[in-house]
């Protein structure tokens, strides 16, 4: 059994519900083998049958009770297991959203998507099927064997000492089905993984010409999904077998022991009959579990997988103190700025000293100990012309002693504006874009937004704050509108049209049947890379935030669409706080200020003219990219 499923809310009324009618159930089997044990020895007896009829009635009242408690129970764990199953797949997608597409990163798409689909539907067949089984074989056997042992001490006595047996080889059998089933699991996840990666990545082997050669790897990755399979059928069925074998040879020896004494006279046809009768439902919960342990193992390590997922709390953001913006130095390695503040267009950016306290493992030691943090109200987070953001000394590490992602950065924003960061593959440009989406909590170093210092960015005030887009957006399978939709779901059709229109996908509309209406996504309509990132930019676009992060949204595509989307791209960008994260450097001549990221640090800041009259990192990288930007 689950160890989280007493866990789930409302299981403890349902486990009483079938306990009860368990209870019940048991008792009318008792009643039934009773019954058509004395009918049996009457006739047997040559008594007519006529006299019978009250007793047969009273057997066929027991035998719908059983019955009729066993619908029940179904029921009862059906609609259970349907809105556990309907609360679970909220509550993954939920988190998902609040942990960021880092963890999708991590996870694996093809994981997460096997997982939502297929996992939840095997989670609520393993919690249709679990609950009444385990509490009948707590239940029944127990039930069944104090009446025997009241008939006929021998029988309990065999019957008593053949259930462990039989529990311990069932045990025997679930370990090695456990590791058939892990090993199916990981093959099926990898299988899941590689296709999910096969179909974005069809263009690129297309054009690539290794369509062909890649299906010899799909077909390798299938074939040992298809190995896993065979294994763990092979397992489950021989267990089935070998549960069976040992459950008739359990009765069998019962009614040997049986038979002898009523050659002997030593017992009543009733009894023994009635001892036959019950002997098959003393092992029958057992049967049960066993014969359901592998078509509710997949649901039980589904429900697990699920749970972990929910429960992985992200790092709250917490208040640390509340107070002035702490005030701005030049920044290392920067040309001497007015005041300590570079500013243009509305932004600033400066540099803070390190605070004392920062701890390496998961921000400041005051919020992690609670020293001083606070709820932070919903203003807090709330951007407009005049507020201010500041990064203090953050870093971030991913692994305990491995190399920092990111590493004293200090930085300050301010109002509106547009932001560049550049650098190499690997210089921590996503990681600063996670941070100041909050996706990211940081390991050291503290934020403070709107003169409140918090440890990060990782509240939803804050997220509802931002739009996020991208390398690759998702398209969803559904209408035009509805993807647009994603961020502002009650959005009217105008503002759908007038946002349609910004991101320069009226052409696109006015050339679909459906307009706006037409499917697109799986099913539907393919768009090209291009027209997605058009998509991506109107639901930005509509949800009308104030702070925009681009993370390498143009990677993918070739340059003249590129230089296409830039031109519709621009205009939409002013009145916001936008931060491009990209190694394309084209873009950086329309920034109002760039971010120059080099080994996780800050190596440089500036304009585009001043950074080229530097002649420092930035330089080096337009001259290794021969963009001939002057």
């Amino acid at each position: 059994m689950d160890r989280n499923l007493l866990g789930y809310k409302g299981v403890r009324p349902v486990f009483l519900a079938v306990g009860f009618l368990t209870l019940v159930q048991s008792l009318s089997i008792l009643l039934l083998a009773a019954s058509l044990a004395e009918v049996i020895s009457a006739l047997f007896a040559g008594k007519p049958l006529k006299e019978q009829w009250g007793t047969a009635l009273l057997f066929l009242l027991a035998f719908l009770v059983r019955h009729a408690c066993g619908l029940l129970m179904s029921s009862i764990s059906y609609r259970f297991a349907e809105k556990t199953g309907s609360a679970m797949r909220r509550e993954m997608m939920d988190r998902l959203f609040r942990l960021g597409p880092r963890m999708a990163g991590d996870q694996g798409t093809g994981t997460l998507v096997t997982l939502v689909l297929e996992g939840v539907t095997k989670f609520r067949t393993y919690l249709e099927l679990i609950i009444p089984r385990m509490v009948s074989m707590a239940v029944t056997p127990v039930l069944l064997l104090f009446y025997v042992c009241t008939q006929d001490r021998m029988s309990g006595i065999i019957l008593t000492l053949t259930m462990p047996i039989l529990i311990v080889f069932m045990i025997l059998i679930g370990m090695t089905a456990r590791k058939q089933m892990d090993r199916q699991l990981e093959s099926y996840r990898t299988l899941s993984n590689h296709f999910v990666d096969s179909l974005r990545g069809l263009e690129t082997l297309k054009f690539l010409g290794r369509s062909k050669g890649h299906s010899e790897a799909i077909a390798e990755v299938s074939d040992r999904y298809r190995s896993a399979t065979m294994r763990t059928l092979r397992v489950a069925f021989l267990s089935s077998f070998a549960l069976d074998f040992f459950t008739m040879l359990s009765v069998a020896s019962v009614a040997v022991s049986l038979g002898l004494r009523l050659v002997n006279g030593e017992m009543t046809l009733v009894t023994g009959l009635t001892i036959l009768i019950l002997a098959p439902e003393y092992f029958l919960p057992v049967r049960l579990v066993g014969a359901d342990f592998h078509a509710t193992l997949d649901g039980k390590e589904a429900g697990e997988a699920m749970k972990s997922i929910i429960d992985r709390e992200p790092v709250k953001a917490v208040a640390l103190e509340r107070g002035e913006p702490t005030s701005s130095i030049a920044l290392a390695g920067d040309e001497a700025q007015p005041e300590g503040r570079f500013r243009k267009n509305d932004v600033g950016y400066a540099s803070a000293g390190k605070l004392d306290g920062n701890s390496p493992g998961g921000g400041s030691s005051e919020a992690i100990s609670g020293g001083g943090a606070s709820v932070l109200p919903e203003s807090t987070f709330a951007w407009n012309g005049s507020s201010t953001l500041s990064l203090q000394g953050v870093g971030v590490r991913y692994e305990e002693g491995g190399s920092s992602s990111l590493e004293e950065i200090n930085l300050q924003f301010t109002g509106t504006g547009k932001i560049g960061i550049i650098g190499e593959s690997g210089a921590g440009k996503s990681t600063l874009i996670d941070v100041l989406a909050g996706f990211l909590h940081p390991g050291a170093g503290s934020i403070t937004v709107n003169g409140c210092k918090v440890s990060s960015l990782t509240d939803d005030a804050w997220r509802r704050q931002t739009s996020y887009i991208p390398q690759k957006p998702y398209i969803f399978s559904g209408t035009l509108a509805d993807n647009v939709r994603f961020y502002y779901p009650e959005a009217s059709q105008e503002a759908v049209t007038r946002a349609v229109a910004a991101a320069g996908l009226s052409p696109l509309a006015a050339s679909l049947p459906g307009g706006l209406d037409e499917m697109i996504g799986g099913g539907g309509r393919s768009l090209s890379g291009g027209q997605e990132q058009r998509v991506a930019l109107a639901r930005a676009l509509l949800s009308n935030r104030p702070i925009m992060l681009l993370d390498e949204p143009t990677a993918h595509l070739d340059i003249e669409t590129e230089y296409e989307l830039k031109e519709t791209m621009l205009p939409l960008f002013e009145g916001k706080l936008v931060f491009l994260a990209t190694h394309r450097l084209h873009w950086m001549a329309d920034m109002d200020q760039i971010i120059v990221m080099k080994q996780g640090r800050v190596a440089e800041m500036g304009t585009h003219q001043e950074l080229l009259e530097r002649k420092g990192i930035y330089y080096e990288l337009v001259e290794a990219q021969l963009e001939g930007i002057h």
